[in-house]
C-alpha cells in the first residue's frame, strides 16, 4: 500500500525511521520504509541499524548522484504505489501524519503536506528559518501562488507511482536546487493538479546563515542554467526572482544592480546574518548575484 521512501545525505535518520515504523505499525497496513544514502559520509554506522527494523529497507550509495537521481531510484525501487518521499532532515510532528495522508489518497493525485518552523531559532539559523516561515509554510499568499502556477516542494509529499513514471525527476539538473520546481512545471504540463494541505513535517535540519547563503547562490546558477537551456520557459512565471531578473537585463539595468550589489555585499550580509535577517534585502542579494552571473 504505503512506500515511504527517504533520500538521506549526512544526517541522522534514526527518530525518523523509527517514528514512520511506529506510525505505520499501529495502522496496520502493508507498507515499507526506504533509506538510500546518497554518497554520505557520516552517520552511516547510526543510520545502517534502521535495516533491522521490519519492513525497512536500508541502501548506502558509494557516490552521490544528486537529489533528482536519488529520488527516481527511490521510486523505482518501490513495491507499492503510493509514494511517500520525505526529506531525512525532518521531524513528525503529528501522530495522526501518515492516517492523514492516506485518508485522502487515490489513484493519479499528488499531495504536499508542506513542512513547518520551530518559533525559535538561534541567531545562526535565522536567515533560512525566516524565509521559510515567509515562502515555505502554507499562507493563503504561498498557497495562491503555488496553485496557480503548480509549485512543489519536495521535503513531504505524496505521489501515485503512476504519476510519478509519467513525470519523474529531470536527472540532467546535477547541481543544488530547483529540481522541485521542474517536477511542477512536468506535472503542470501533464494538467495534474497537487493538494495542498494541512499536514506538515518539522524541518529541523537547518543550515546556519553562511551555508543557506551559498545554497542559496547555487540554487541561483541553477535556475538560470535551467532557463538558459530553453526546456522550461514556464520558470519565468514561477520564479519571481528570475522574472525580475530578466526585466532588469531587458531594461540594461543589470550593471547598475551588479555594482550596487558589489559595494554594499558587507553591509547586506551583516544584515542577513543577523539575528533578525530583512527579506528584501534577501531579495536584492540574490537579484545582485544573479547579475555577477
Amino acid at each position: 500500500m504505503l512506500s515511504i521512501l527517504i533520500p538521506t545525505y549526512n544526517y541522522d535518520i534514526r527518530k525518523l525511521v523509527n517514528d514512520l515504523h511506529n506510525q505505520a505499525n499501529a495502522l496496520g497496513i502493508d507498507f515499507e520504509i526506504v533509506v538510500m544514502e546518497d554518497g554520505s559520509q557520516k552517520y552511516l554506522c547510526e543510520n545502517k541499524t534502521v535495516g533491522n527494523l521490519t519492513f525497512v529497507k536500508y541502501h548506502a550509495l558509494s557516490e552521490n548522484i544528486g537529489r533528482a537521481s536519488i529520488r527516481n531510484r527511490l521510486a523505482d525501487s518501490a513495491i507499492y504505489s503510493c509514494l511517500l518521499f520525505l526529506d531525512c532532515d525532518v521531524e513528525i510532528c503529528r501522530s495522526n501524519f501518515l492516517e492523514c495522508y492516506l485518508k485522502l489518497f487515490h489513484e493519479n493525485c499528488v499531495i504536499s503536506g508542506g513542512r513547518i518552523y520551530e518559533n525559535k531559532v538561534e541567531k545562526q539559523y535565522s536567515l533560512i528559518a525566516k524565509y521559510g516561515k515567509t515562502h515555505e509554510q502554507f499562507t493563503d499568499k504561498n498557497l495562491k501562488i503555488r496553485k496557480k502556477y503548480t509549485v512543489l516542494t519536495t521535503p513531504n509529499f505524496l505521489i501515485d507511482k503512476n504519476i510519478f513514471k509519467k513525470v519523474r525527476f529531470d536527472e540532467t539538473i546535477k547541481q543544488y536546487g530547483h529540481e522541485d520546481t521542474v517536477f511542477g512545471i512536468e506535472l503542470q504540463r501533464q494538467n495534474i493538479d497537487i493538494m495542498m494541505i494541512d499536514n506538515p513535517v518539522c524541518h529541523i535540519g537547518l543550515d546556519d546563515n553562511t551555508a543557506f547563503l551559498k545554497k542559496t547562490e547555487l540554487a541561483l546558477q541553477t535556475l538560470l542554467n535551467i532557463y538558459k537551456s530553453g526546456n522550461y520557459p514556464e520558470l519565468q512565471q514561477i520564479s519571481k526572482i528570475l522574472s525580475f531578473y530578466l526585466k532588469i537585463k531587458k531594461l540594461h539595468l543589470n550593471k547598475i544592480i551588479s555594482l550596487n550589489y558589489k559595494t554594499f555585499k558587507p553591509l547586506i550580509t551583516k544584515n542577513l546574518t543577523s539575528k533578525n535577517p530583512s527579506m528584501l534585502l534577501f531579495d536584492f542579494y540574490k537579484l545582485g548575484f544573479l547579475t555577477k552571473l
